[in-house]
């Protein structure tokens, strides 16, 4: 027998509370103590773990939802549930636990996806809002602004209460910058750049439910302005005066777009504030060599008043805040760099005639740092979003049962990870901001940074449109930077597009069209008789539906693992009718041959429904092509298309190339193998010996699959040339395949074959 009691004296501390163990039991077990008006750090582990509280009240929040706790409640957490017990008594609250491991339990867990679910909570996810200082180009439109519209997208096929937010940061300074270069007021140029990104954001496809022009949008300043006067009331932002730098000519406040130097976190060169290689903030007055962008002279050092913030002293704030979410390892580590300085002290104004001066005199001439700002930004885009959906949301009130969702680039980390929760944790001391963090990587442009500045760019009004959207989207899923930097290159472009969209995705959807058309008049059959093949198919279509569901979940969520989901989809689904396809004519095996088109027809069908998030157009044609509705609900099963459905794939064109290829010249001497390879395809297809052939695919001719492979072994003995199957059924034409033999083929053997002159 084990008697055990709890014992005040013998707690320490653990998990923000108090806890002593219980040992011999055979699991792990323990007591627990929260005194009032604290609560245990929040946590998820691996192990299954349950609660019952003896004494005390309060709430359990468990994975953001609230639950009573008082004594008699027993609770049991399932792995991977992050868990938080509040005490909102007035005396201690003690409970007794138990936990273990179980591996099976576990893994169920994790793949659950009504664990990985928000339930009713409102989820608003955010883009960073772009600088109003340029359009937009591919490197914003592969990180933030793409990945914020599949979430949402994804989320509200699943049921959740999804919104993506965003709008044009107008107060930058890069702002004024592009004025002065456009000739403009800031205003006027943040005006056109905003709707010019409204513009291209609309070009790709990007809905949003809500835009804010901060600039104008009505009641923003003095909501910013309390804001702010909520954060300086803390006691913890006060006015300071510290060095700062000043043009030597000039004399003009130099921060941000002003001013450049050698960072001095990483050495790397860094513009004003922030450097873009390592994410950490500058105070400007540190960086190395600084430039000033006014001129050439050395900048000078001046004192001066600003509002700032001790930074250094939050770091338990932090810590607690990098536990309630999703928070990627590379945004912690940065956080652990910057509280290994002594110091912090982060201005939070700056002199400045461009933005929203704080309602608080103290400084004359200085408005709110636009970085700052930004974080008021996102609970005004909340409270808009609300008024319009008839919602009571606020931004001087923040719901704990709100989600928020962030995408930006690592350039931004700082700012989003870092100095927002703190400014959250002194204007609203009560909200604890359940925040995911999605973070990319810079897109490399044929191995430079994109840069509006520099207009090294691809802009998106320049290569998108109905036609192109869908393929510009996948590409930039399957290359976006998400770990690690990539480049984005315009020929590997080309010839996904090519190679990828339309010599593997269309060409197999047309080709199952040309077959149901023949073999089945157009509508899908129901499946017959099933082979071990067929299951094993079906096994594998549903592994790759349980990939693209966790890679597009809110935990793994990763653009480029669904984009290769959707073409391992693709590339499984080819191999397996190249292989079925050598019984498709084949008398006694027509059972078994309906199988195996109800299946691709299966995948294809998945295919429709589980591209909608990244290729919603491509998506709703193919969806339209099987005789189905748009596809709105997340697939959990693979499902076959309802016999009988009209299929109309054999003509239909999901993806165009951007350039029609130069025609061949008239002079050009047709292959000498074409007469040789017209007859044995006529001969093969039953075809009349006047048909042309020359100009069309095999696949526009309707071989199938034993057939290319009769022909393979027809060119194969004729001519000891080895022809793949996939470049028998992808040649644009008969021509080119015939150049492709001749190429090949020994000269002597088609001057043979030809009865011609060797060349």
């Amino acid at each position: 027998m084990i008697i055990n009691t709890y014992d005040d004296n013998v707690l320490s501390e653990a998990f923000g509370i108090d806890m002593s163990d219980v040992p011999g039991l055979g699991v792990g077990a323990g007591w627990g103590r929260v005194a009032p008006g604290a609560a245990s750090d929040s946590h998820q582990h691996d192990e299954t773990e349950f609660f019952v509280i003896v004494r005390g009240s309060g709430e359990l929040v468990v994975d953001g939802r609230r639950h009573p706790a008082a004594p008699g409640t027993v609770v049991l957490f399932e792995p991977f549930e992050s868990h938080v017990l509040e005490n909102t008594g007035d005396t201690d609250l003690v409970f007794f636990t138990q936990y273990w491991r179980d591996a099976g339990r576990a893994l169920t867990s994790a793949l659950n996806p009504e664990r990985k679910s928000f339930g009713d909570r409102p989820v608003f996810v955010f883009s960073t809002p772009p600088t109003p200082n340029g359009d937009l180009h591919l490197g914003h439109l592969s990180g933030p602004y793409l990945g914020a519209d599949v979430f949402v997208r994804h989320q509200r096929m699943n049921g959740t209460r999804a919104w993506h937010l965003t709008g044009s940061d107008d107060y930058q300074s890069y702002v004024v910058a592009a004025a002065a270069a456009d000739g403009v007021e800031p205003a006027e140029a943040a005006a056109h750049y905003s709707a010019e990104i409204a513009r291209t954001l609309e070009l790709m496809d990007i809905p949003l439910d809500q835009y804010t022009v901060t600039d104008t949008a009505p009641e923003y300043r003095t909501g910013l302005q309390d804001f702010f006067s909520r954060v300086v009331s803390s006691g913890r932002v006060t006015v300071t005066e510290a060095d700062a730098l000043f043009d030597a000519e000039t004399g003009r406040y130099l921060y941000e777009v002003d001013v450049k130097g050698g960072c001095p976190g990483c050495g790397s060169g860094a513009g004003g504030n922030i450097c873009e290689q390592c994410g950490e903030p500058n105070v400007v007055t540190d960086l190395t060599d600084p430039v000033s962008a006014d001129s050439p002279a050395a900048p000078r050092t001046g004192r001066v008043s600003r509002w700032s913030l001790p930074l250094h002293e939050f770091r338990a704030t932090l810590d607690a805040h990098h536990r309630l979410g999703r928070v990627p390892a590379r945004l912690r580590e940065l956080t652990d760099r910057l509280f290994s300085r002594p110091s912090l002290d982060i201005p939070v104004s700056h002199p400045s005639s461009w933005g929203v001066p704080p309602a608080e005199r103290d400084v004359d001439g200085q408005v709110i740092w636009v970085w700052p700002e930004m974080s008021y930004g996102f609970l005004y885009g909340i409270q808009a979003l609300g008024a319009r959906l008839g919602e009571s949301w606020q931004a001087a009130a923040p719901e704990q049962d709100w989600k928020v969702v962030h995408f930006f680039g690592y350039d931004n980390s700082f700012y989003h990870a870092i100095l927002y929760p703190t400014l959250y944790e002194l204007a609203f001391p009560g909200w604890k901001p359940d925040i995911d963090y999605h973070v990319n990587e810079f897109y490399l442009l044929e191995g430079q940074k994109f840069s509006t500045s520099r207009r090294h760019a691809i802009w998106g009004k320049e290569i998108l449109g109905p036609a192109t959207v869908d393929a510009v989207r996948y590409f930039l899923s399957r290359t976006r930077p998400e770990a690690e930097r990539t480049n984005f290159q315009r020929a590997a472009y080309e010839a996904t597009l090519e190679n990828t969209l339309i010599g593997t995705w269309q060409h197999w959807l047309n080709d199952l069209g040309t077959r149901i058309t023949k073999h089945y008049g157009g509508t899908a059959p129901d499946a017959g008789t099933w082979t071990p093949e067929h299951s094993a198919f079906l096994g594998r279509l549903g592994n790759r539906l349980d990939a693209v569901s966790a890679s597009l979940g809110s935990e793994g969520f990763s653009l480029n693992e669904a984009a290769a989901e959707l073409d391992g989809i693709v590339e499984d689904t080819v191999r397996f009718s190249r292989k079925e396809g050598l019984l498709a004519e084949t008398p006694g095996w027509e059972s078994e041959a309906r199988t195996a088109t109800a299946l691709e027809l299966a995948a294809a069908r998945l295919l429709a429904r589980v591209a909608a998030p990244i290729m919603p157009r491509f998506a709703g044609r193919l969806a339209a092509a099987l005789s189905m509705p748009e596809p709105a609900d997340w697939p959990r099963t693979v499902d076959l298309v309802a016999p009988g459905s009209d299929i109309h794939l054999a003509e239909a064109v999901f993806f165009v190339r951007t350039g029609t290829p130069a025609p061949a010249s008239a002079d050009a001497p047709a292959p000498r193998l074409l007469d040789w390879l017209g007859g044995l395809v006529r001969t093969l297809l039953s075809l009349p010996d006047d048909q042309a052939v020359a100009g069309r695919s095999l696949t526009a001719l309707g071989t199938g699959s034993l057939q290319a492979v009769t022909l393979q072994y027809q060119i194969l003995d004729a001519l000891d040339v080895d022809v793949t199957l996939e470049e028998l059924l992808d040649a644009p034409d008969l021509t080119a395949l015939a150049a492709l033999v001749e190429e090949r083929a020994e000269d002597a053997a088609v001057t043979e074959l030809t009865g011609g002159e060797r060349r």
